[in-house]
């Protein structure tokens, strides 16, 4: 039993563990009904959702309609996508777009129109953008504001949740470590809102920022949280390639202007494999740039934009015209040198359409939630309109939360200790390039299973009882990647964000959910047409 006299506890009607836009949006609504607390490992604007440069997608044209957005993110999804949830992402999107734009969110405009932009899979231009190229940021900011205006939110930063208080399939709020005090908080609450985005940083080569490695995933995993579809990784197409820095993310909007993929002949290759060439759905765009590697024994492909406009491009893609000369690279007139990276987590902690776990009390919503509308391959910058729209869904059911009888359960008690700090890093590099190896764009069973075993090893020189902040990490990066491999494993066919060179076509036996929970066998789960 923890000693009470040496944890803090707090409480809140609502917790919120995350701070990118899904959890923002999630606190904003929360705190209508109720105290909130937003508990963040760094800064409450370090996220995936802040990086975001493709923009929002939402039906605002005339032209455009929510039928054709719902058969596009469909058809996106590889027929893993379940109706009922894309039609509520279309159509209360649109709403959560203008109660955005209400409370003073600024998209980019032209002649009084908004300037629509076109990605790849979108058969009309709905993408919505704030800065030409730093739509996330802005709608991060915008919301971040929001939420610093509201007196009943409370944030902790540079805390981290180390565990998820659950007795009963019921959870009743979350153990938290103070990296500043070196204490440890049990935060109690009715409703515990899991907002942690994606885990891509367990890759070599990833877009998302270094706290992006599934912590929220592993924890509800073990808290008898059921998983959905965690073999299906969006790796982005277009990532800046310069051996020994990160990949620094060439927007899809940069495509959808005209910008044309070249091999390393200098050839364009996507119009011989996809109607819609560079615009085609991601995962068909990583899987041919992914081909051309191995054909021409390269490390990259290049982006063009040298028959574009110049003036348009500085423009629209300031951000990413302004970082590519810190690189001595003109977006408008030099070949840009890119390769695929991991970028989006397309399943994760399974919910219902209110973003509510199969634990009560538990709810998740963005990024790190699978709600049935990504399917198998994500829809160009359907991400931050889920956020929009789930967030605000799951803070709704989590205000109608009846109390929860609390009882103080036993606890381990974390501590960091800075001589496992190499020790952590060094066998995160190590799994990072295991995965990369061994599941990454295509797999194979023997690929697979050796990276299986090889996680195992590491597992099994983890203490059984791990009180250490590092040593937790290294087991929760162990245990998601362990289960996006046995995942990819069972689904033998190639769907979407999932690869596999020995078993090349969709099979219409895999046509459905795989679910993953702690003590129990997998199974398979109907998609809902």
């Amino acid at each position: 039993m923890a000693d009470l006299h040496s944890t803090e506890i707090k409480e809140f009607d609502t917790i919120v563990v995350g701070s990118g836009l899904a959890g923002l949006t999630a606190a904003y609504h929360a705190s209508k009904n109720g105290s909130v607390a937003i508990i963040t490992k760094s800064h409450l604007d370090t996220s995936n959702s802040y990086y975001a440069q493709g923009g929002i997608a939402a039906v605002t044209a005339p032209e455009d309609s929510f039928e054709s957005h719902i058969q596009d993110t469909l058809t996106a999804g590889r027929e893993l996508c379940d109706l009922d949830a894309v039609e509520i992402l279309v159509r209360e999107g649109q709403s959560c777009v203008q109660e955005l734009i209400q409370l003073g969110m600024q998209f980019d405009k032209e002649n009084d129109g908004f300037v629509l932009g076109l990605e790849g899979g979108h058969s009309h231009r709905r993408i919505l953008h704030a800065g030409g190229d730093a739509t996330g940021k802005g709608l991060t900011l915008f919301m971040l504001n929001r939420v610093k205006e509201q007196n009943n939110i409370s944030a902790f930063e540079y805390t981290t949740v180390v565990e998820l208080l659950v007795e009963n399939q019921t959870c009743s709020g979350v153990q938290a470590f103070d990296f500043v005090s070196g204490n440890n908080i049990i935060f109690r609450s009715k409703s515990t809102i899991i907002a942690t985005g994606g885990l891509s940083r367990i890759y070599d080569r990833s877009t998302n920022p270094h706290t992006a490695t599934g912590d929220g995933i592993a924890l509800a995993y073990h808290a008898g949280a059921k998983l959905a579809d965690i073999e299906f990784i969006q790796f982005h197409p277009s990532a800046l390639y310069i051996p020994g820095e990160d990949a620094f993310l060439i927007s899809e909007a940069v495509r959808g202007e005209g910008a044309w993929l070249l091999n390393k002949e200098g050839e364009r290759f996507m119009q011989h494999s996809h109607p819609l060439a560079e615009l085609a759905p991601r995962d068909v765009v990583a899987f041919e740039i992914y081909n051309q590697l191995q054909i021409h024994h390269s490390d990259f492909v290049y982006l063009s934009l040298k028959h574009l406009d110049p003036e348009t491009i500085k423009k629209r893609f300031s951000t990413i015209y302004h970082t590519l000369l810190k690189y001595n690279i003109d977006l408008t007139s030099d070949l840009l040198p890119i390769s695929p990276a991991a970028h989006y987590m397309v399943g994760g902690i399974q919910t219902d359409l209110n973003g509510e776990t199969n634990v009560k009390g538990l709810f998740a919503c963005g990024e790190v939630a699978s709600t049935g509308v990504m399917g198998a391959n994500r829809l160009a910058s359907n991400s931050l309109l889920e956020c929009l729209v789930f967030g605000k869904r799951a803070a709704e059911k989590a205000n109608a939360e009846r109390e929860i009888a609390f009882s103080m359960p036993e606890i381990n008690i974390i501590h960091v200790d800075n001589a496992n700090e190499t020790f952590f890093l060094e066998t995160k590099n190590q799994i990072a390039t295991l995965m990369s190896k061994k599941a990454g764009i295509v797999r194979s069973a023997q690929k697979l299973n050796e990276a299986i075993k090889e996680l195992q090893e590491i597992k099994n020189h983890l203490p059984e009882k791990i009180t250490e902040y590092n040593l937790l990490k290294i087991k929760h990066i162990t245990d998601i990647c362990s289960l996006i491999c046995e995942s990819a494993l069972i689904r033998k066919e190639s769907r979407g964000g999932h690869i596999r060179e020995d078993y090349q076509s969709e099979d219409p036996n895999f046509c459905a959910h795989l679910i993953q929970q702690i003590d129990h066998q997998f199974k398979f789960q109907e998609i809902r047409k």
